[in-house]
């Protein structure tokens, strides 16, 4: 038992500071992607659109090649908050098994999202109505799902709000920030639907505030599960 425990809290330890490095790799294909900098106008017109495509090639499918293969490294992270969330005194696993569909959607989506844009930049010399098409269901599909997200920030809540330990796993706080985090990123559901303004997908709220604040959310969580698993290698030391 004791070998056991011993190998949870290194697994959990190795699968925490993957994080780091999976968010280095995710910045510097954020950077490589043209169209992040800055994004990407709904406006622009279909021949515009086109030639970016064929202009920037290269750097579109090197980015999207690196989103698709590392996009899975964060799911480890996010499986730390759920085997946290386990060990909370609940009485039921259901918020727990919630947050961990909403992570399977969600890596789901960002994986279609790199698709699309792989698949404009397959052929650039298609249509341009082809190509615009294409772009608008990446664009779309990258920043408009935003339930899965939102679902995952009131269960991790709930769950904390309910956690009836002595020490609970994550300080009450720690609930009213995912809040916070939910209220924040619901706006950019309407980038389906503006194509202009702070709500359209290039957007003040719907792109940069939403992209902060998960960047937030992924930092504040990372230093809060770090907290979680040191206390649990010191409850199950003293356990022995």
């Amino acid at each position: 038992m004791i070998g056991q425990h011993n190998n949870d809290i290194t697994a959990q330890t190795i699968s925490l500071w993957i994080t780091p490095v999976s968010g280095a790799i995710f910045l510097a294909a954020f950077l490589i992607f043209p169209g992040f900098r800055p994004p990407m106008s709904p406006n622009m017109p279909a021949d515009q659109v086109a030639a970016f495509f064929r202009d920037h090639t290269t750097s579109i499918r090197l980015s999207m090649i690196i989103f698709d293969l590392c996009g899975i490294m964060l799911v480890p992270f996010f499986m730390l908050i759920v085997v946290q969330m386990k060990r909370m005194a609940t009485p039921s696993h259901v918020f727990a098994y919630s947050y961990l569909s909403g992570v399977a959607t969600g890596a789901t989506l960002f994986a279609i999202a790199d698709l699309f844009w792989l698949i404009a930049a397959f052929r650039p010399d298609r249509s341009p109505d082809l190509i615009v098409l294409l772009n608008d269901m990446a664009w779309i599909v990258f920043t408009a799902p935003i339930g899965m997200l939102i679902a995952q920030n009131i269960c991790l809540a709930l769950a904390i709000y309910m956690d009836a330990r002595p020490v609970p796993v994550f300080p009450r706080w720690v609930g009213h920030f995912n809040l916070v985090c939910a209220a924040v990123m619901t706006p950019a559901a309407c980038a389906a639907v503006f194509r202009t303004g702070p709500l359209a997908w290039n957007g003040l709220v719907s792109f940069w505030l939403k992209l902060s604040m998960f960047s937030l959310f992924v930092v504040v969580m990372f230093f809060m599960l770090r907290i979680a698993i040191n206390r649990q290698a010191l409850e199950e030391k003293v356990a022995e």
